[in-house]
């Protein structure tokens, strides 16, 4: 045997060995999903034992080095974890901002003291992140913010506004972008890490037309933050944010086919009958869907080598969510009326039509479709602007 199909054989024992039977089933709604953090309460004690044991072997990161928490798994030898875990139906053991976005930019731009603190903690699912970017009037234009941190010797005072802060609410700490040379609109923006119980750190979450949300409005008002919880060089804060960026993308580009690990059409056999227009829809998603994951894998192999393409996280990103409004476009027509109850317990308070409304949000998120045919048309078809 191969060195990696040993070790596709030792995953899936120990898959086999230590995922619980009910984290072998698909989460029914966000409760379901591990998010971690000081404040997290586990839904069953299957769901801790799975992310406890994950976390004590490496696998909630599994290609970090172990140094940070991670099992120190090639590129390969990760994929094949991922597929083994898809073959049983694991749940994922944690998801976290830090994970999919702080993390990876520590790694590049954090000192060994910010690597081994912070990144330990996110593996463990002991620290909770929220990411403090876009403000009042400057959503995709990032660099127009106005939140600003004054130098005060050893620590910056911070003043200003966050909007559209994922779980804010819910969060142990955040990653915020914050001007710290107002002469500078580029070089003057740095990345700063602080813990959200800090005296000045308050939070309104923001209603959305699903009738619940992840959002809120996050206010800064005279925080003090230390000078070692900058992450990368003093108003270089912009070349830590574009990089979290390519990964924010490549996150959100995941939920294109609910993941990528169901066929829409094989899901809802039964329920189909006899609706030739409604199964031919749902077929040339799935074969749009099969192409998607495949492009994706494609994509990542590339980024982990260095070989992508600086905006294909942007094309991925757009791709991504427009393939998930599809799937749920999709699921509310099949529904028929029951799709549109709204509170019935049977349903789940609504859930198809709540998670149907909530992905209008994905192709605003993380910059909006718009921008992203921009970012593709000019630095990846090189087409000459307007």
């Amino acid at each position: 045997m191969s060195d990696l199909e040993t070790f596709r054989a030792e995953a899936r024992a120990w898959l086999e060995e230590n995922c619980p039977a009910e984290m072998r089933t698909p989460a029914r709604s966000d409760d379901d999903v591990c998010w971690g953090g000081r404040n997290f309460v586990f839904q069953s004690e299957a769901q801790k034992q799975w992310m406890d044991r994950c976390a004590a072997k490496g696998y909630t990161v599994p290609d970090w080095p172990k140094a940070y928490g991670g099992a120190g798994l090639s590129a390969a030898e990760t994929k094949v974890l991922r597929q083994e875990m898809a073959r049983l139906g694991c749940r994922s053991p944690l998801n976290s901002f830090g994970i999919w976005m702080l993390g990876p930019a520590l790694l590049k731009f954090g000192t060994e003291e910010q690597k081994v603190h912070y990144l330990n903690q996110i593996a463990r699912g002991e620290i909770r992140w929220c990411q403090g970017y876009s403000e009042p009037g400057s959503g995709s234009d990032l660099v127009s913010m106005q939140t600003f941190g004054e130098d005060k010797g050893d620590h910056w005072v911070v003043n200003g506004q966050k909007i559209w802060t994922s779980y804010a609410d819910k969060a142990d700490w955040i990653f915020c972008l914050v001007r710290t040379d107002k002469t500078n609109k580029y070089q003057g923006i740095s990345f700063l890490l602080f813990d959200m119980t800090t005296p000045g750190v308050t939070t309104k979450p923001i209603l959305l037309i699903s009738g619940s949300s992840p959002f809120c409005e996050t206010f800064f008002d005279n925080v003090v933050v230390p000078k070692d919880q900058i992450v990368g060089e003093l108003n270089r804060g912009w070349d830590v944010a574009k990089y979290l960026l390519g990964h924010e993308r490549e996150m959100i580009s995941g939920m294109g086919g609910d993941g990528g690990t169901s066929a829409i059409g094989g899901a809802f056999k039964e329920m189909l009958g006899e609706e030739p227009v409604l199964r031919a829809q749902m077929a040339l998603f799935d074969v749009d869907n099969l192409a998607f994951r495949a492009h994706g894998e494609r994509f990542m192999d590339e980024w982990k080598t260095g070989k992508a393409h600086p905006a294909y996280s942007n094309l991925m990103k757009y791709a991504g969510t427009e393939l998930n409004k599809r799937r749920h476009e999709l699921v509310m027509a099949l529904g028929g009326s029951e799709a549109l109850e709204w509170d019935s317990e049977r349903t789940r308070g609504g859930a198809k039509p709540r998670a149907w409304l909530r992905t209008k949000a994905n192709s605003i998120e993380g910059g909006t479709s718009e921008v992203m045919l921009n970012v593709v048309a000019k630095r990846i078809l090189e087409m000459p602007g307007a």
